[in-house]
């Protein structure tokens, strides 16, 4: 991000913008988009996501196995690549407490 940042930084803001517009829209609960995003970044199999998500998912409220079941929900739908790379790190996470 920060080379995404210092290389177009009028695009980097909009994007920001965009981020934050659906941060702020108010129908669905924020612990609930994180675990969406979880769930679509495990998907993708992108583990920095998924870890760098897991403790907004915290703070919003989210348990281990609200995160787990959301990482287990992409089984269906991309196999077992998001499960395998992102579940350590999210356990890692939970024991960490």
């Amino acid at each position: 991000m920060a080379v995404f940042q210092n290389e177009a930084p009028q695009v980097a803001a909009a994007f920001n913008g965009l981020i934050q517009s659906l941060v702020a829209s108010p129908a669905i609960d924020q612990k609930t988009k994180q675990l969406i995003y979880i769930a679509m970044k495990a998907s993708m199999g992108d583990a920095a996501a998924v870890k760098a998500h897991v403790p907004m998912a915290k703070a919003a409220g989210a348990t281990k196995a609200e995160v787990v079941d959301a990482i287990l929900m992409t089984l269906t739908v991309s196999g077992v690549r998001g499960v395998v790379t992102c579940l350590p790190e999210v356990v890692r996470q939970f024991e960490d407490e």
